[in-house]
């Protein structure tokens, strides 16, 4: 790609489309040397609408190559969601000597002659490593009547039983699915009617395994979903993970049924996904979320496209004293931005005395440890200008870690966006660790190596001018602090 987008507050180094609306990613699968993002997409206008499948390929999780819309709708409806793979063994048929390309998606129409909602599982297929896309003559491939809200498959191969597994949001819950050639499948089990949160229907489901501390004798499964808008909470949609056993059939949570633990504090992490079929040479669990949230996705001040992909992400499972936790830390790929660095030696910062550093470029990655000696509350604050900031806080009282975008900037779309975000967060041996990205329009926050993470839009007038560090009563200790300009993806 050799165009420069530069319009008011295009995101430089996350993904977005070339052009009118995106939502939730889709189809995410590495195959042949290219990370496949298949994305919601709307090519007519810039709010949500007939939904097609976006395409974009990568070589590295970072640049990205905009391709033609690989799914149109047709005669069984619109393209939702859905996840593609890698049919290695031909079990489809579709294939001759080679492997090849599946898309599993749902299509959503009406029930004909009526105004109640049709939600149906579908196949495409691909001889040229995405490029075209050729639809199942026989779908649908799997409906039920009975279910309305029935939607966005998630499918993978579970080598244990020889099967590919589907994970399918259907309401309040998830149901699970079994085939050998992902045209026929079975009935498996059900997980979720009194588990986690249900301030929304779920969406967006995702299951696979992690090692626990990264020992491969200690497996467990993770299961992601995202919950809707509802308008009854002020998170808007959020989404939410449990952890537990799966056996090819059944899953198993291993925490209580009302514990529910958040993948993101902040108000724009929503949809998200992992990559299929990342070589086991790699190894890693790659997650990218839709940064947005339905209570105004459709009214974000931008006028030629709307909607951005957070930072690809790897996820982990470690042990802490509250159990087994998942944590995000932005993929290495990510170094590939880095340009000129400055470095802040250490330094004892009083409640009098806060450090001003300039910002020479609106794009950054700031690197920050303190160890808190005496104070109640650390404040990092990010100045977009005199009247403009985004402010990072640390009570170290509460132990929580909050990003205020009340004051950020554009806020008047919409009565829900000014927001004050929480995460529960502990010190580790009195000390935080913070690693803060900044882009053109979203702020990305991963506290201590991950295990907390606030991802939130912003809309400054202007770029980011200035970091402020404070104390309030008493006093910190900076043990390092890095700042470094990133540069533009889109670049020429």
């Amino acid at each position: 790609m050799t165009q420069k987008l530069t319009e008011k507050h295009r995101p430089q180094f996350h993904f977005s489309p070339e052009e009118k609306w995106m939502n939730d990613p889709n189809g995410m699968v590495y195959f042949e040397g290219e990370y496949h993002l298949f994305y919601q997409y709307h090519p007519s206008d810039t709010i949500w609408g007939p939904m097609h499948w976006g395409h974009a390929v990568s070589k590295d999780l970072i640049h990205w190559e905009h391709l033609p819309v690989a799914l149109h709708p047709d005669e069984h409806g619109t393209i939702f969601s859905g996840s593609a793979v890698v049919d290695w063994n031909n079990t489809t048929g579709f294939f001759d000597d080679e492997p090849g390309l599946v898309a599993i998606f749902t299509h959503h129409d009406m029930y004909p002659e009526t105004d109640t909602v049709r939600q149906r599982q579908s196949l495409a297929y691909s001889h040229d490593k995405g490029r075209t896309w050729i639809k199942y003559e026989g779908n649908p491939v799997l409906s039920d009547p009975s279910m309305t809200d029935y939607r966005d498959p998630k499918v993978f191969w579970h080598e244990p039983t020889s099967k590919w597994i589907m994970i399918l949001a259907t309401g309040q819950c998830v149901t699970l699915y079994t085939s050998s050639n992902l045209i026929d499948w079975e009935f498996a089990s059900q997980f979720g009617d009194h588990d986690g949160s249900h301030a929304g229907f779920w969406e967006c489901p995702d299951l696979f395994p992690l090692q626990v501390d990264q020992d491969p004798s200690n497996q467990k499964w993770v299961m992601i979903v995202s919950i809707g808008d509802t308008g009854e909470f002020s998170e808007g949609s959020r989404t939410q993970y449990f952890i537990g056993d799966f056996d090819g059939t059944t899953f198993k949570n291993d925490n209580d049924a009302k514990n529910v633990l958040w993948l993101d504090y902040g108000r724009d992490n929503y949809a998200g996904v992992s990559w299929s079929d990342i070589p086991d040479s790699d190894g890693r669990r790659i997650y990218l979320g839709w940064m947005s949230n339905w209570r105004y996705a459709n009214l974000v001040p931008t006028t030629d496209w709307r909607g951005a992909m957070t930072l690809p992400r790897e996820l982990n499972l470690v042990s802490t004293t509250n159990g087994i936790r998942l944590i995000q830390k932005p993929v290495t790929e990510v170094n590939s931005l880095r340009e000129n660095g400055f470095h802040h030696d250490e330094e004892v910062i009083v409640n009098t005395h806060p450090l001003s550093i300039t910002l020479d470029d609106a794009l950054q990655e700031i690197n920050i440890e303190v160890e808190n000696i005496d104070s109640s509350v650390i404040d990092c604050v990010i100045k977009h200008s005199n009247k403009e900031e985004t402010l990072i806080r640390y009570d170290t009282e509460k132990e929580e870690l909050t990003v205020d975008r009340t004051n950020s900037g554009e806020h008047s779309f919409s009565s829900s966006f000014q927001a004050i975000q929480h995460a529960p967060l502990s010190m580790v041996h009195n000390r935080i660790k913070l690693q803060v990205f900044l882009d053109t329009s979203s702020i990305e926050v991963f506290a201590n190596d991950g295990i907390a993470t606030i991802t939130s839009l912003i809309f400054p007038t202007e770029g980011s001018k200035k970091l402020e560090l404070s104390s309030q009563r008493g006093s910190v200790k900076i043990h390092s602090l890095q700042l470094t300009k990133l540069t533009s993806i889109w670049s020429e």
